[in-house]
């Protein structure tokens, strides 16, 4: 295993000669750049994936949602409000992106809104009351997605157009390696910090920290070696609509993909609730929470190996199995309700945030990698524009959860939510292999 890591790592590094000849499906004059293109990349995606982890909606901050004492159900709203907004805005960037010769700059942009929007959460959490602290760090999380979602219509376009395929799993799943041995270091470290879990300062330097990454992953992107592409086909919103709405209708592959998505959320949006149940179970102090976020990371590590492998060979079962991870870790988050031994309650369920981290990251890299190799390269953008902003109605429908965790407690949400992960279960096992979504038409 730690030969494999570094057999993966040093590959990217180094300019692997497997990787420089990652050429298929990009244009010619771009396979000059595939070696300065992967380690850009991996720059980016080492600064970004740690930000996320420190200063993220999954785990960081809900707990500074606790320290400050804002309502329950602001807890629900947080990964919906991550989610919708990431997703939502993209059927109308989608355009604007495809009338922009270089598309990098986007993503740019994109990474400095969101180093701004965690600077300003640090005056808010100091200065406001609980209610109107949660409420402004809502806000500031709505742009902060907003950013993110223009972001990841950027991030596909260039992605396919600097990158073979065959090789994008790889270079998802070593982004995600990197940025977890990084956050299992930001752990280690969070977890010699002494006092208990409702010292505010900590949470602040965290913040602080994520944005300087954030401008670190924006200046590592501004690196890329991007080939001007096409400029023709931009359209409006409601043409980018019209057209994901006919691809809807004409490709059975990709409904299934969609309905198969739309039930994953249970994945990527569960781990809030893990940590309102791990408050609820233990006694949480600071060095707690950054063994929480070492789980995190360790699980990004053990991952990497073989996620990024399946993806590029048949994505689809990166997503059955992670889902299928994340029920197991559901199921063992709840029978720790009934095990009295302090010890083993804590120790389990450290297991079950490197579970559900585990299948995150999958869920994660398996949905980015079908999407990309299932879609032509010229309406790549559309594809990933009406399915992400498909999906965010559903995240915004999906904050009502938090009104279940307010009014039954955060078993009975943990409950729910293993129900749903069998449905999606089923519906991964239902959705076509990604070179075959496109080829049934109605």
């Amino acid at each position: 295993m730690i030969k494999a890591l570094k057999k993966n790592l040093l590959g990217v590094l180094s300019g692997d000669d497997n990787l420089d000849r990652a050429c298929s499906s990009i244009p010619a004059e771009a396979c000059k750049e595939v070696s300065w293109n992967l380690r850009a990349n991996v720059c980016n995606g080492a600064a970004s994936k740690l930000a996320e982890q420190i200063a993220g909606p999954n785990l960081i901050l809900p707990w500074l949602f606790q320290i400050l004492g804002a309502p329950v159900w602001m807890f629900g709203f947080l990964l919906p409000i991550k989610q919708s907004f990431s997703l939502l805005p993209q059927m109308v960037v989608a355009g604007q992106i495809r009338r922009l010769a270089v598309r990098k700059w986007v993503w740019v942009g994109s990474g400095l809104v969101q180093m701004l929007c965690l600077l300003l959460m640090i005056p808010a959490a100091l200065w406001f009351s609980p209610t109107a602290a949660g409420i402004s760090l809502l806000l500031l999380l709505v742009v902060f997605s907003s950013a993110s979602g223009t972001a990841s219509v950027a991030f596909q376009d260039v992605l396919g157009k600097t990158v073979g395929k065959g090789h994008r799993g790889k270079l998802l799943a070593q982004r995600a390696f990197i940025g977890g041995i990084l956050t299992t270091l930001a752990g280690f470290m969070l977890n010699r910090v002494q006092g208990d879990a409702q010292g505010l300062t900590p949470v602040l330097y965290l913040l602080f920290f994520a944005a300087l990454l954030w401008a670190l992953a924006a200046l590592c992107f501004g690196l890329i070696r991007e080939t001007p592409g096409a400029v023709s086909g931009g359209r409006n919103a409601i043409a980018e609509a019209r057209e994901g709405i006919g691809f809807y209708r004409q490709y059975p592959g990709f409904r299934r993909f969609l309905t198969a998505r739309g039930l994953l959320l249970t994945v990527e949006l569960a781990t809030p609730f893990f940590v309102l149940h791990a408050g609820q179970q233990l006694q949480l102090k600071v060095q707690d929470v950054g063994m929480l976020v070492v789980a995190v990371g360790f699980s990004q590590l053990i991952s990497s190996p073989f996620w990024g492998k399946m993806a590029d060979s048949t994505s689809r079962q990166v997503m059955l199995r992670s889902v299928q991870i994340a029920a197991a870790a559901t199921f063992l988050a709840l029978l720790l309700t009934i095990i009295p031994f302090y010890p083993l309650r804590y120790a389990a369920y450290l297991l079950v945030f490197v579970l559900i981290g585990l299948a995150e990251s999958g869920v994660r890299l398996g949905r980015k990698t079908y999407l990309v190799d299932a879609v032509p390269q010229d309406e790549r953008a559309t594809y990933t524009a009406f399915s992400n902003s498909t999906i965010g109605l559903l995240a915004v429908a999906s904050g009502l959860a938090g009104l279940v965790a307010q009014w039954f407690g955060p078993t009975w949400m943990l409950v729910c939510l293993l129900l749903l992960m069998l449905v999606a279960i089923r519906a991964c096992r239902l959705m076509p292999e990604a070179e075959t979504m496109l080829d049934s038409t109605e």
